[in-house]
């Protein structure tokens, strides 16, 4: 695989801009990592593509090896929050195909999400382009078939443009980054603990908190340190304005399945789509499990046969237990999955490495460089 890499030395641009035709050669031998040990964090791997918005239009994008941005101490995204990301994942098949799940969705995500804090969205094809030439050249990266593993991809937007009032900046950098993984939690495919959050709100329901933006995962970092001081993974958030609804876990999505078979997910203006629930919405409808968007009072827990977080990072994490003031719900007492959840997780892992048949188009073949 031959790809052009971005010097630094031409005078004028930034360095993600500046263009040189001298080609190097990225080798295609599989990265020496322990693929089967791997945790959910940053490891550096060959190149990052990044795309400049200026004078009304975006360039055509540069692939670099520098892992830093140099950026105006004056730009919207760090006085004001211009600002949001997005986060998919990319497999190995069977065969030695590289796919991507749902690429479609995330690019429709991050579009909702730029609009929502005033920002130039990336076009969707070039979002989509973007992460097919950031996977080509990180090729050697993308965890071998059977490891567990899978090649994570961070797009991001900042607003760089330098503006002290506040206002929309006039220029922004989209940038996406590709980096190896294990589960997000280090436990895997293992029931962990949740503690319902009363005291800290992350988002409010009229505000960004159904945007994928930074600071909605700053304003839950004092819950989420909180809980796992006190020994729990994460925490449970209630609605803002009620204190009677479930919103989300701190990272992801959350599910229920209820002793009648139905999985049930949260319907709030506060939490942000997740392409995994919606995916798992339509799996459990297959599976029988008449899927409900809706209010789910928080005393409800306490019905549940079955609950779980879930979201690209997590895919589907079972839950063992909530505590809630005085109170502890237990779903898992022999410490193991409960039998929806395993089900769910086995058929969406199995469609996205290409074990079992895509009927509803959600896997993309990256398209050789």
């Amino acid at each position: 695989m031959t790809i052009k890499y971005i010097r630094d030395e031409e005078p004028n641009l930034t360095p993600w801009e500046s263009r040189d035709d001298e080609p190097i050669n990225a080798t295609d031998d599989r990265a020496g990592l322990d693929w089967d040990q791997l945790a959910f964090g940053y490891i550096k791997t060959d190149f990052n593509i990044r795309y400049t918005w200026r004078d009304g239009a975006w360039d055509g994008g540069v692939l670099t090896a520098d892992e830093t941005i140099p950026i105006h101490m004056a730009a919207t995204c760090l006085h004001y929050g211009q600002q949001c990301f997005e986060g998919l994942k990319a497999f190995e098949t069977a065969n030695g195909d590289v796919t991507v799940f749902r690429v479609e969705e995330n690019a429709k995500r991050m579009v909702r999400s730029c609009k929502k804090v005033l920002m130039e969205p990336p076009p969707e094809d070039m979002f989509i382009e973007a992460v097919y030439r950031v996977i080509n050249a990180n090729r050697r990266f993308v965890p071998p078939y059977g490891s567990g593993a899978s090649l994570y991809i961070r797009p991001l937007m900042l607003g760089v443009g330098p503006q002290v009032g506040v206002k929309p900046s006039t220029e922004y950098l989209f940038t996406i980054f590709v980096l190896p993984v294990g589960p997000y939690f280090k436990e895997g495919f293992k029931p962990v603990d949740l503690v319902v959050e009363e005291l800290i709100d992350r988002a409010a329901p009229l505000g960004v908190g159904d945007a994928k933006v930074g600071g909605n995962y700053a304003a839950g970092m004092r819950a989420s340190l909180s809980a796992k001081q006190r020994g729990y993974t994460e925490v449970l958030y209630l609605d803002a304005k009620h204190k009677r609804f479930i919103d989300e876990s701190g990272p992801a999505n959350f599910f229920a399945i209820t002793r009648e078979g139905r999985y049930v997910t949260p319907k709030s203006t506060s939490i942000l789509a997740s392409i995994t629930n919606d995916s798992l919405c339509i799996l459990a409808d297959e599976m029988g499990l008449r899927p409900e968007r809706r209010p789910v009072a928080i005393e409800e827990i306490f019905s549940f046969q079955e609950a779980g977080c879930c979201g690209t990072a997590a895919v589907i994490t079972p839950v063992g237990t909530i505590t809630y003031r005085d109170r502890e719900i237990n779903y898992c007492p022999d410490g193991e999955p409960g039998p929806h959840c395993t089900a769910l997780y086995r058929k969406l892992q199995a469609i996205q490495v290409g074990d079992a048949p895509d009927p509803h188009g959600w896997i993309s073949k990256v398209p050789p460089a």
